[in-house]
């Protein structure tokens, strides 16, 4: 698997971006995607950065896991993106300080049907947020757990894709393809779009398993994988429960710690 630009011109783009929209994608579900965007995101903010999450999954956890309830939330990215509302009307603000979120719910799950025959249905979600962008430093867009519309708009809209890799035997199952996608939408629908990078997580030390599959992964993938891994962590796993970012949950736990250090890795 190569990438058309270096870890070193990767980092150079980011510093000259006043926003960045980055979308976090693996068709694999179980792999940490929701976990990543809620406590990426509260690491950012924890940064002074304004962040606006976009729950692109229509399991709605991301909106959960900031406590928001959604099935009692009236506006979501379901509204948003097939009719009139605009997306400022859907954002529920400061979730947590510096977080706003545009939430989701099982209604997203009609979208891809209702879109069918809409032109440039690709671009919805792009055209939708394209006058609220710079209103943030970054934004961070949850995919559904496949190659769908749904992740497709997420990719149009994104300057970069962040892979989370579960540390299990079949990690590397299926990336090929997601590669092969963020590939195809940079050739067709969006040239400015690159791997951000490939994060492992639910890393257990004391299992051979979990440091075989880094190794695995880093013969494949090389410079593209960040250096911080996410441990696996009860606290981790607890605080969506409680709808708080593992900031709020636990700020001195070894979760926290590792999604501060993955936040000023994405940073550069």
């Amino acid at each position: 698997m190569i990438f058309e630009t270096s870890r070193r011109e990767r980092l150079q783009m980011k510093k000259e971006r006043m926003s960045r929209t980055i979308a976090i994608a693996n068709q694999k579900g179980g792999v940490g995607k929701s976990t990543t965007t809620i406590n990426l995101a509260a690491c950012l903010a924890e940064k002074n950065r304004k962040v606006l999450v976009i729950d692109s999954d229509p399991q709605g956890n991301t909106t959960s896991g900031f406590g928001v309830d959604k099935n009692a939330v009236e506006l979501t990215i379901y509204e948003a993106l097939i009719s009139d509302v605009k997306v400022e009307d859907c954002i529920v603000k400061n979730v947590i300080k510096n977080v706003d979120i545009l939430p989701s719910n099982v209604d997203l799950s009609a979208a891809e049907i209702e879109l069918i025959g809409v032109k440039d249905k690709e671009f919805i979600l792009e055209e939708k947020t394209r006058d609220i962008r710079n209103n943030y430093d970054y934004i961070l867009i949850d995919c559904p757990p496949s190659l769908s519309l749904l992740t497709v708009n997420a990719m149009t809209t994104a300057d970069s894709v962040l892979v989370p890799i579960q540390c299990e035997y079949y990690a590397l199952e299926g990336l090929s393809q997601l590669i092969h996608t963020v590939n195809l939408v940079r050739e067709r629908l969006n040239d400015k779009l690159d791997i951000e990078g490939i994060v492992f997580t639910m890393y257990d030390s004391r299992t051979n398993l979990s440091q075989q599959v880094v190794e695995n992964v880093k013969q494949h993938l090389g410079d593209d994988i960040y250096t911080t891994i996410i441990p696996r962590s009860i606290r981790l796993a607890e605080a969506p429960s409680y709808g708080q970012p593992i900031t709020v949950y636990d700020a001195k736990s070894s979760g926290a710690e590792a999604y501060r250090k993955l936040a000023k890795a994405v940073e550069g």
